[in-house]
């Protein structure tokens, strides 16, 4: 396969599972840490389309200021969470594997075998 991302935490289980999965198939993605290098509005878009999501459905919860931002709450618009995003790298479900057959969230890690 020609290109592979996989927007990465390592300190997420889940993640490492999923990177040595796609490692598993003889594939070296590009390995992007985004809680180092963030998010931008343009990219988390191209990557919303190609999902086929809302923002409120890659919105992480779990150990990340979502609440205290209000950005759980029914009425928090779709611009104001990718905004929350690009400041808050973490708001973001991980991990994201990105191919030419497809983007999705990879949880269970199995997840991205669909997509290799």
């Amino acid at each position: 396969m020609s290109t592979v991302t996989i927007y990465h935490n390592p300190a997420c289980g889940t993640s490492r599972n999923t990177l040595a999965l796609i490692r598993e198939k003889g594939i070296e993605p590009t390995v992007v840490e985004y809680l180092k290098t963030g998010w931008t509005k343009p990219q988390l878009t191209a990557l919303l389309v190609k999902m086929g999501k809302a923002p409120r459905d890659i919105l992480r919860v779990r150990g990340t200021p979502a609440e205290e931002l209000g950005l759980t709450a029914p009425d928090a618009s779709d611009d104001s969470i990718l905004e929350a995003m690009t400041q808050h790298p973490i708001l973001v479900e991980r991990p994201i594997a990105d191919t030419p057959k497809g983007a999705a969230i990879c949880r269970p890690a199995e997840t991205v075998l669909t997509l290799l």
